[in-house]
């Protein structure tokens, strides 16, 4: 038969209820907002309505089908993580309608933990982190709570008594934590990878078809940071070079995977040069980005024909690079005859207007490709404008963008631009990436954001080889030169009041990213470069960890011991008078109760036996007693004066002065 629970009390049920909302919280932060809404506003409801009772079955029912019909409809019943960490939200809010009792409100935050836990599979970020932190202190605070209950402790304490006390639990392990996270030897690749959300989230691929941008264009999270050693070029130089796509079917572009394992082309730098780290954010990709133009590929990375950079393995984990950069004067002049078949191939049957135009541009041009590109370029700052409102092209679309519509964004630009110059007989390809950035003041670096994602035109010439041209930049420079206010974070909000707030924010998300989320196992063999020591083995990092973590332990048996110490002050007051009497030799044994030993000691020492008597009585009144009465705050007082008075009962050889607080009954 199944032990009936013991129901829960008020206090009991809001530290229940505290703890299962702080574990919910961090997840709901990580769901799409309207979701967000749904399930929380359910949990405070469902919280509301069953305070005294659980709610029926048959509710309970609905709100369970309700609840998880909304959470599949809104993921457009897509199952993967995003959707399953949903459903666990949704689940937690509706546990309170069936909590009645202390196995229930166990079982309420043992599920609950969950939460916090799931948060970190969509988000790895310092914020989630604390707010786990907090979710799991009121969780463990909850729980000793119920302990309390369970026991029959009606020793009354306060919240920040309880969070003191679990703070002494975490710092018992933190140490042996810390030493496992920065000793223990890692593996060269992370575990569990990045979460789901940021392998999802849109960026550059080896693909553009022009105008399906428009999430990227309107997405303000952060692409990569840029640390500059010395100057930094103007915004208007800074192009981030990805990509580089050579093939169009008429539709899209794309990128010849080839000329990846093919040798970089040759350049001539200019004399000024960049030399800066970049840290940039996880991605499933292997595709990485450089400032126009990398001069050598780092360790471990490949460089191709066209400058494109790229790793062995898909960047997982926050990556980052050492680079330099200049602008070339001159660009690839050998161009052989594969890649310029490559670079001025169209398909068959798209875009006659386009390719009629560039046949009479070239018959009046003659053979001076510049005037051609300059030519083009007058054209599209004369007629063009820019905007992010652009109806879906057909199958002639460059044709639709340069005599129809006239508007678009730089996928527009580029690649009619591209197949404009191809039809003159110059070669040309898109090249896609990042253009600008913002400097945040606080820590002096540069912010590059997705909105960032820019693509623009190489064409080549005679004497110079590939050249940038942007025609983009030329119908709307602001979108590419904007001003530092412009690209400030949060700049139109609130005039921007917000924007030191969000620098602050992006500063310590990049220093969590330095400190905890980019620390692999090449960091931590350079864990003591500042001491002088370059690089540490696995047997060092072994010998370090064992020692760190002897040290933990050793913290650990130390604060254990320490903790021992009675929390209770009467039950503390007792066992130290009971400690003075043992002095004596008159100890109370450990099966003997409190009455019989203080008749024990009087017989032998009489001039002791009323006081000992009476506080004897007190304790155990206090102690077995089925309830008090005066009242909380007169409970409180007369725990403060037993407490006081055992401390003060001092037996000794000779007569002792009568201590009215002991005699007295309160």
């Amino acid at each position: 038969m199944r032990k009936p629970t013991i129901p829960l009390d008020a206090p009991r049920r809001r530290w229940t209820l505290a703890a299962s909302a702080a574990c919910l919280l961090p997840l709901l932060l990580q769901l799409p907002p309207g979701l967000a809404v749904l399930i929380g506003a359910s949990a405070m409801a469902v919280g509301a309505m069953a305070w005294r009772q659980p709610l029926p079955g048959w509710m309970r029912l609905v709100l369970t089908l309700a609840l998880v019909g909304a959470v599949l409809g809104l993921a457009r019943f897509s199952f993967g993580r995003d959707t399953g960490c949903a459903l666990l939200a949704a689940m937690l809010a509706i546990k309170p309608s069936e909590t009645a009792g202390l196995r229930d409100a166990r079982s309420m935050i043992g599920f609950a933990l969950f939460a916090p836990f799931a948060t970190f599979l969509l988000d790895q970020g310092p914020v989630s982190l604390m707010l786990g932190l907090v979710a799991i202190v009121l969780s463990l605070a909850a729980m000793q709570t119920l302990a309390d209950l369970e026991s029959g402790d009606r020793m009354q304490r306060t919240p920040g008594k309880r969070l003191r006390a679990i703070g002494r639990l975490l710092a018992i392990g933190l140490p042996l934590a810390l030493s496992v996270f920065w000793l223990f030897p890692r593996l060269g690749t992370p575990l569990w990878g990045v979460p789901e959300r940021a392998m999802a989230r849109p960026g550059l691929s080896d693909r553009m078809t022009p105008g399906e941008w428009i999430d990227l264009m309107t997405d303000d999270t952060p692409a990569l940071r840029v640390r500059f050693f010395g100057p930094a070029p103007d915004t208007s130089r800074m192009y981030w070079r990805g990509p580089v796509l050579w093939n169009f079917d008429g539709r899209s572009w794309t990128q010849p995977q080839w000329l990846r394992g093919v040798p970089a082309a040759e350049s001539t730098p200019a004399a000024e040069r960049w030399d800066y780290e970049l840290e940039i954010e996880p991605t499933d990709r292997r595709q990485l980005v450089a400032l126009d133009l990398p001069l050598a590929a780092p360790d471990s990375m490949q460089m191709s024909r066209d400058h494109g950079l790229y790793a062995r393995a898909p960047l997982t984990s926050m990556t980052r690079l050492r680079l330099r950069s200049a602008e070339p004067r001159q660009y690839d002049m050998k161009l052989g005859h594969v890649l310029r078949g490559m670079a001025l191939a169209l398909p068959d049957g798209y875009n006659p207007r386009t390719l009629a135009l560039a046949r009479q541009w070239r018959a009046q041009a003659g053979s001076d490709d510049e005037a051609i590109v300059r030519r083009a370029l007058d054209w599209v700052r004369r007629d063009f404008a820019y905007t992010l409102e652009t109806p879906l092209l057909g199958r002639n679309s460059v044709d639709e963008f340069l005599f129809d519509y006239k508007a678009g964004f730089c996928e527009h630009f580029s690649s009619a631009f591209v197949v404009l110059m191809r039809g003159t007989g110059i070669p040309a390809r898109v090249v896609t990436g990042y253009t600008g950035g913002y400097r945040n003041p606080i820590g002096d670096y540069w912010l590059v954001r997705r909105s960032d994602a820019h693509a623009w035109a190489e064409v080549w010439l005679p004497r110079r080889g590939w050249v940038r041209v942007d025609p983009t930049a030329a119908v709307a420079p602001e979108r590419i030169y904007d001003t530092l206010a412009d690209r400030a974070p949060g700049g139109d909000l609130l005039g921007g009041s917000v924007t030191p707030l969000l620098n602050t924010s992006d500063w310590l998300r990049r220093g969590w990213n330095n400190l905890v989320l980019g620390f692999d196992a090449n960091r931590q063999q350079r864990l003591l470069a500042p001491l002088g020591i370059d690089r540490v083995d696995g047997s060092q990092l072994a010998l370090m960890f064992a020692f760190a973590a002897s040290l933990a332990l050793l913290w650990m048996l130390w604060l254990s011991a320490k903790g021992h110490r009675e929390p209770d002050p009467i039950l503390r007051a007792w066992h130290a008078l009971d400690r003075r009497y043992r002095r004596l030799g008159l100890g109370r044994e450990p099966h003997e109760p409190a009455s019989d030993w203080a008749q024990r000691v009087g017989r032998t020492r009489p001039e002791l036996a009323l006081s000992l008597q009476i506080l004897s009585d007190r304790f155990v009144e206090w102690r077995y007693a089925e309830g008090q009465t005066g009242g909380r705050a007169g409970v409180a007082d007369g725990q403060r004066s037993l407490a006081k008075a055992l401390r003060a009962h001092r037996p000794h050889s000779g007569r002792p002065r009568p201590d009215p607080q002991a005699v007295t009954r309160e």
